[in-house]
């Protein structure tokens, strides 16, 4: 039976960025979602649609089907003393309120003497997605 909407669908994964591993949970409890839902990627979601139970296929994802194209004007520069008392590194991943009090995460990409570069754009926005995807059950 191949996947239709609102049915559950639980799968095993392996995800590839320029051919390396990045997440995984083949060898892990599998991940549960409802079909159409937008719990996964919609590329994701769209790429398993016509699997069946017990099928295993690669899956293709463009930034605009999954995390979107990388946004230039996403990336800003601060004055330092507005991260008083935080031992900066590159690579942190910085987690704040917007206006809304909604959550917003920056990963810090540039620290100087008198400046902090931060980007808002998720980790993999502008990344070509692989999909490894293992359909355990329909339901």
């Amino acid at each position: 039976m191949s996947i239709k909407e609102k049915q559950n669908i639980t799968l095993n994964y392996e995800l590839k960025l320029n051919d390396e591993i990045i997440d995984t949970n083949m060898d892990k409890e599998s991940i549960s979602f409802v079909y159409g839902s937008g719990q996964i990627i919609s590329g994701l979601e769209l790429g398993i649609k016509d699997m069946n139970e017990g099928e295993t296929k690669i899956i293709k994802v463009s930034p605009k089907d999954a995390y979107g194209e990388y946004d230039e004007k996403l990336s800003e520069t601060l004055d330092i003393s507005e991260f008083e008392g935080i031992d900066l590194q590159i690579g942190m991943v910085l987690e704040a309120e917007n206006d809304r009090k909604e959550p917003i995460r920056a990963t810090v990409t540039d620290v100087t003497k008198e400046h902090v570069t931060v980007d808002y754009n998720h980790p993999l926005a502008g990344c070509e997605l692989e999909f490894k995807v293992i359909i355990k059950s329909i339901i």
